[in-house]
Parts: C-alpha cells; structure tokens; sequence
C-alpha cells in the first residue's frame, strides 16, 4: 500500500456532527519518511539491481571455469534424479489432479510422466517434485536448495522455445548463483524472521535465469529482476508439509512468469532490490551486499553445492553418518541398543526437532526417527520416509531411545554420538563433515547410484543411463528439450 499523509478532513453532515474521515495521499511524504525501519547493510548496495542485470547479460558459458561446468552438470543429474524418482508422489499426483482442469495447453513434461502440462504448471509441478523428497542440492551456509526452482522453470521455457545445451547450462549456473548469493547477502536474518530460503529467492534467480536465454535487453532484465523479487513464497513453518515443497514450485513458475512478462515490457522497479522500500528493505534485518554482488565472474558460489545422500533435512546429516558408520563397524542391531545419546547444533533440533512424526514428510524433520532408521536399515534413503517406515513399531521403540542436546559450540556440519548397549559397552563417534558436505562430497558414481535407485521402477534401466549421460553431456546437445523427452517412460 502506498504511504498515506496521515492528514485527515472531516465530513459533516448539516448538523456539524462528523461523519467519515477521508485520508489524503503524499508521495513526497512517502519520499520523506524516516519511519520506515532501517537494514543493517554493508558492502555498496548502488545500482545492486543494475549491477546483477548487466552481469547475467554478459554472462558466457565459454568462461566459466572447468570445475563450474562440472558442478552445474552434478546439479543437474542430481535435481533429474530426485525429480523423475517423486513422480508418483502423493503432492505431485494431487497437484496434477487439482491443475489439470485449468492447463489445456500440452507445452511441457512432467518428468517421469506422460501427462504435459502449460509451461507455467509444469514448471510448478516440477519444482514441487524436486524438493518433496528434500532430497535436493543443498548449499550449506544457508541450507538453500536452488537447483530445483532454476531447472523446473528452464526446462519448462526449453520446451517452447529451442534452448541448446550450452545456453542451457550457462543460464542454469546463473540462476544457482544467484540464488545462493541472495540467501548468503541475507543470513541468518532472513530465515530467522520465517522465510524458506529455497522458495523467496527462488523466482529471482529463476527469473535471471530464463530472461537470460529470452535474450532480454538490459531494462527487461531489470523488470525480470524486480518482478521476480515481488513473488517471494514459503515460510518456515510449513516444513514438514507439502506446503514445504510448494514453495521451490510456485518460485519456478513465478520466475518464468516474471520473465516472459518481462519479455513483454511489463514495467517494475529499476531497483527494487536495494530500493528505499524495496526487497532488502522488506524481507530481512540484514544484507551483505558484497556477498549478493562481490566478485561477479570470479568467485563461483555453485562450486560450494552439495548433494544429499540421505533423504531429509541437512541437519541431521552428520547424526545419521555418525548411526551409520557405528551401526556397520559394530554390526549394531536395534535390540542391543539402551540408549543414544546425541549432541548437535542448536538448528539440528530447531529444524528437525520433531519427536513423534506421523507421516513420511513428518519424519524428513525428526532427528529422532532418522538415526533409529539408520540404525536398524543402514540407510535414510527415501523407502526409510514413507508413511509405513514412519509408524513401524520396531522403529518408534528404538526412536523413544534418542536423546539429543544442543551445543552451539558444534557446527552444522557436525554431529557427536555417543550410543550405550544393554552389556554395557559405550560407543563414540563424532562427525567432522558430514558425507555429502564440501569436505566429504559424493562422487559422480554415488550420485549415478542414487539417481538409479530413485527412478527404478519407473525408468527402464535402458532409459536410464541415456537419461543421465545426456544430463552429464547437456552442453552439447542441440536442443535441450531431449532431457524431458527421455524422462518419460
């Protein structure tokens, strides 16, 4: 709403008695206002806007490092994986179900199904795909999940327009950056007042990301920018939901729709994100401009991705590592097991903190039922999430057995556990980094391994590997539009 000049005329009636107030509007007030809460910034917020505009412009493939276009391709095998192996999920059946009457147009996959969709939904059904599992990319020092909204929403614009693989793969590595730039300029702040990071930055790089193959002007690109920065989706509190989901989707959808309105010459703020009452100004108590915009070119955020080999909340990562790997060396069985005993940091039990989960997504966020699937499957792949693996007696009896402490002296990354047996044995193990953290990642042969194990069943073993070696060759295909083609059984 704009500001209102909090002067007021009063109408009377004949008999002097006021009736109604009538506010009167003044931008040059609104100009002049200090009430309006100040940011905590550093760096140089000038022309943040234009600066970003002009950098995804001149962006080019050809120079991006080696190590680069090898992270974006990890990316990209690892959001086909995750998002052809939900596509029978309960959220994505009912999104398909719900949208289905209102998309008559048939422009783009739904990878791993048949059905098609308009770009727009397909990009959302997608994005919801790529994060149900939450088994999805992951950069650590905010825990956003980018690839998923900038895949969904270039995959859907590569089917209405032809994209080759190299401009794919540039605009995808611009959409990632951008996103994890946003959520680092912002954190912790910007969650801590509720945001989920992976949806509110989501439709901004998203938007970067297909005006970049549109061939946007540099103006358009600003409209692309700010109409994507006025979409923010997705609060904290609907993990363990498919709201959570939900929100990477809406951001796909939401920053195609900003750039094709773009494309068109719908008008925004030139500079909505470092405006007096624009983005940064709105959504956090803090921005670090030298982390949105700092060293553009040569400083790659993306080369810092990971990937999840378990299918949950990154926090608990290091716990489950710690009940896997003793679990193995001590050929652990649930029923020697008096008590474990876990210390973490304090986002461990904040996020995934939830004690008696009822559901499978519910479980992605108990760090309880985690460790006690790892322990007794020697796995937290997505069959320990289900509904069914949730409510197993065998499971809940060894749940109720997990204590967990926080200490803010032990990073995210890391996990003590410490388990007691019945014959009175005590057993140690403290986690370092975690596996699939920047110190410890999963190499390509894992993530080929849980690619396959996602899609199995739904992708003939032929179908498969084509799928996944396309995705490692995507710069040198010609059309793009390939990788949803082979997605489809």
């Amino acid at each position: 709403m704009e500001h209102l000049n909090r002067r007021f005329f009063l109408k009377t009636s004949a008999t002097g008695i006021a009736v109604s107030l009538l506010p009167t509007m003044s931008t040059e007030v609104a100009a002049a206002d200090s009430s309006v809460p100040q940011v905590q910034t550093s760096g140089d917020p000038k022309d943040a806007t234009k600066r970003l505009a002009q950098y995804v412009l001149k962006a080019k493939f050809e120079d991006l490092p080696t190590n680069v276009v090898k992270e974006t391709k990890r990316a990209l095998v690892n959001y086909m994986g995750v998002t052809v192996g939900s596509c029978k999920h309960e959220a994505v059946e009912i999104a398909i179900q719900s949208l289905s009457a209102v998309s008559a147009s048939k422009q783009a996959t739904i990878l791993g199904r048949k059905e098609r969709f308009d770009a727009l939904n397909a990009a959302f059904i997608n994005g919801v795909g790529s994060h149900v599992f939450d088994f999805d990319d992951t950069h650590l020092v905010t825990n956003v999940h980018p690839s998923g909204p900038i895949a969904s929403a270039l995959l859907a614009y590569s089917e209405i327009k032809p994209v080759s693989g190299k401009d794919f793969l540039n605009a995808f590595y611009l959409g990632v950056e951008i996103m994890i730039r946003f959520a680092n300029s912002t954190a912790p702040n910007h969650a801590d007042i509720g945001w989920h990071v992976s949806g509110s930055v989501g439709s901004i790089g998203a938007a970067a990301a297909v005006g970049k193959l549109m061939g946007l002007s540099e103006q358009q690109m600003l409209w692309a920018l700010g109409l994507g920065a006025s979409q923010l989706v997705g609060f904290r509190d609907s993990f363990g939901s498919m709201n959570k989901s939900f929100n990477p989707g809406r951001a796909a959808s939401n920053g195609l729709f900003a750039a094709l309105l773009a494309q068109k010459n719908f008008t925004s703020s030139n500079g909505v994100i470092e405006g007096r009452v624009g983005w940064a100004q709105t959504v956090t108590t803090k921005i670090d401009y030298q982390e949105l915009l700092g060293d553009l070119g040569s400083r790659f955020e993306i080369a810092k991705d990971t990937y999840k080999p378990f299918a949950c909340g990154i926090v608990i990562h290091p716990a489950i590592d710690a009940a896997i790997q003793l679990r193995n060396q001590y050929q652990l069985k649930a029923e020697q097991i008096q008590s474990i005993k876990i210390k973490g940091n304090p986002m461990m039990l904040e996020l995934c903190g939830k004690k008696t989960p009822q559901t499978g997504l519910e479980g992605k966020f108990s760090v309880f039922h985690s460790v006690a699937t790892a322990i007794i499957n020697g796995q937290a792949g997505e069959k320990q999430y289900s509904d069914a693996a949730v409510r197993d007696a065998k499971t809940i009896t060894l749940r109720d057995k997990v204590d967990v402490t926080s200490d803010s002296k032990i990073p995210k990354k890391s996990a003590d556990m410490v388990i007691t047996l019945n014959d009175g044995r005590v057993l140690n193990k403290f986690i370092e980094d975690a596996i699939g953290s920047v110190a410890n990642p999963m190499t390509d042969q894992q993530l080929e391994a849980k690619f396959t194990d996602l899609t199995e069943g739904l992708l003939s073993s032929a179908k498969n590997k084509s799928l996944i070696e396309a995705c490692w060759n995507v710069d040198k295909l010609p059309n793009v539009a390939k990788l949803a083609k082979l997605s489809v059984a």
